[in-house]
């Protein structure tokens, strides 16, 4: 390891929309942030195709253009954005040290976390081939994309019901795919998608591969009981199997929940650890949405601008 050791006032880890905002916040309030962008520059957008959703793209955009066009801002108020990934943490002690790549050392008066969620897949043969080509983790994001198509959805849990019953509202049929024979999810959520008729649940049922050339058109489903195999046409297939928080650094310093998604203060963007504060995906498993981080990026940068006024920190 480098025995050199650089100081910085604002340290971003992760650069997704949470992370972005923060910075072009915390730049713009002279606190001359240092983010470092992690093994997935930009975040999870960075492996959307169209993003019709966020305010201000009156005619959408594309992911990976949003998440450049966010950098820029950020660039633009003198953020300093580098390549590493933040791989140790020791929040002990302040200023709180972070290990860039193993091999760098820093240490930070604040330090803004913004590290994200990843979403759990199947691990399937075509779904990493087809990921914005029919394939998708997020209803909302991308169910407007199969208004009066066939689409099915993998999942068991309250976040799959919930998927399920909005694409119902878009598409001209949901076929729910459940792998054991019954679901996890609350009795509430169970009774809505029984009575909703353009869902179709088929219990016991695995995916075997989804199918496709450019673009999604069947997937090819086993009855775990009968062992029987069948394709069924569809245009769309949501993975809602739930996401992880990449917070595992964190683990022992950072309060987090069952789930590995880090606590905040209720109204606040504060940890239980002084000058380090959580936004986006990786404190937040219910909203989940790009413009929903990117608000609490801005809410952390304010956390941390206010933190150092009141510690008398310039």
């Amino acid at each position: 390891m480098s025995t050199q050791t650089e100081h910085v006032n604002c340290l971003i880890i992760g650069s997704g929309p949470a992370g972005y905002t923060a910075a072009i916040y915390a730049s713009r309030a002279d606190m001359k942030p240092v983010m470092y962008e992690g093994l997935q520059p930009g975040g999870q957008l960075t492996i959307t195709t169209e993003v019709e959703n966020f305010p201000g793209y009156p005619n959408g955009t594309q992911g990976p253009e949003m998440m450049e066009d966010l950098k820029k801002q950020a660039l633009r108020f003198g953020t300093d954005v580098r390549y590493g990934l933040a791989t140790k943490v020791d929040f002990r002690s302040h200023p709180h040290k972070v290990i860039i790549d193993d091999t760098k050392e820093l240490t930070a008066n604040t330090i803004i976390v913004a590290t994200g969620a990843s979403a759990k897949w199947l691990g399937l043969k075509n779904e990493e081939r087809l990921n914005g080509f029919g394939v998708s983790a997020c209803a909302v994001c991308d169910g407007f994309f199969y208004k009066g198509q066939d689409v099915a959805i993998v999942g068991a849990g309250d976040t799959a019901c919930e998927e399920a019953s909005y694409l119902a509202k878009l598409c001209k049929s949901v076929t729910m795919l459940v792998r054991k024979s019954e679901m996890r999810a609350s009795k509430t959520m169970i009774h809505r998608v029984e009575n909703t008729p353009n869902i179709k649940i088929m219990y016991n049922t695995e995916t075997l591969d989804i199918l496709g050339d450019k673009g999604v058109d069947a997937a090819l489903i086993k009855n775990n009981v009968t062992n029987e195999e069948i394709k069924i046409a569809i245009t769309g297939f949501f993975v809602a199997i739930g996401h992880n928080p990449n917070s595992k650094i964190f683990d022992g310093q950072l309060e987090m929940d069952a789930e590995g998604y880090l606590k905040t203060i209720p109204g606040s963007t504060k940890t239980n650890i002084e000058g380090v504060f959580a936004c986006g995906d990786v404190q937040d498993k219910t909203y989940r949405q790009a413009v929903t981080a990117a608000g609490t990026g801005c809410m952390a940068a304010l956390d941390a601008e206010r933190w150092l006024a009141a510690k008398g920190i310039h």
